[in-house]
């Protein structure tokens, strides 16, 4: 083998290493982990279910609750990607959401949150750039909303501070398309405020979203909008 082919190996080789251990050094040692899923923590979670009997009416939390945007409310995205072989998260987030929710006799009757599509942001502005751009097209479609159609009743024991897990129905409205959803949520209510978490399973192609991968990096053909909203009355 002559100086000059193993020189040329040697190089194949280093690039080599380079895409494998470059990646895995910067999802390992430099890049922030993604942040937790939103969850509310609590020993007590009662499930409830559409079909139950509507319990006595719970005059304490009847009313408009709402946030206002740069609160505590949070809603974003949570993508899983491979980055030239190496496993991780693509999270983005915002507080720039507004949300109202009505309780009448007992059940949430309604509900909606309107976002500002423009302001999430990741831990990586190239992310953004592409998110913000040819992904979501924020400049066409500066807003995702939700908007519940089905009223949830709620269980007696609602305002005593216990997590109650039940599902959502309602439209949702992303990148211009608008499609009726069912999905799992929790609630709390502590004191004055009554805090409601929950995510949405969006299947990117249902929603003429384009595939937001590019080259050297994949991403699933589906990813999740999470939100934890904090009302007060």
């Amino acid at each position: 083998m002559t100086r000059a082919v193993r020189l040329i190996i040697s190089a194949i080789v280093v690039v080599g290493l380079g895409v494998t251990v470059g990646p895995w050094a910067y999802i390992n040692f430099i890049k922030d982990d993604a942040p937790a899923a939103l969850d509310i923590n609590s020993k007590t979670n009662t499930t409830i279910d559409s079909n139950d009997t509507v319990p006595a009416p719970l005059t304490d939390a009847s009313g408009d609750w709402q946030v206002s945007p740069n609160t505590d409310s949070v809603v974003g995205y949570r993508v899983k990607e491979i980055l030239f072989g190496q496993a991780t998260e693509g999270v983005g987030r915002t507080k720039d959401v507004k949300a109202i929710l009505t309780i009448t006799n007992n059940a949430v009757t309604a509900a909606s949150f309107t976002v500002q599509m423009g302001t999430l942001t990741s831990d990586s502005a190239k992310r953004d750039g592409q998110f913000n751009g040819r992904i979501m097209d924020v400049a066409t479609h500066p807003t995702a909303t939700f908007s519940l159609t089905k009223p949830i009743t709620l269980p007696a024991n609602a305002v005593s501070g216990d997590v109650i897990t039940t599902d959502a129905t309602g439209e949702l409205t992303l990148r211009g398309t608008t499609k009726t959803v069912t999905f799992p949520v929790k609630a709390q209510v502590q004191g004055s405020t009554f805090t409601v978490v929950g995510n949405i399973t969006i299947v990117f192609s249902e929603w003429s979203i384009p595939e937001p991968g590019l080259p050297g990096i994949s991403v699933d053909p589906q990813g999740l909008l999470e939100f934890e909203l904090v009302f007060t009355r």
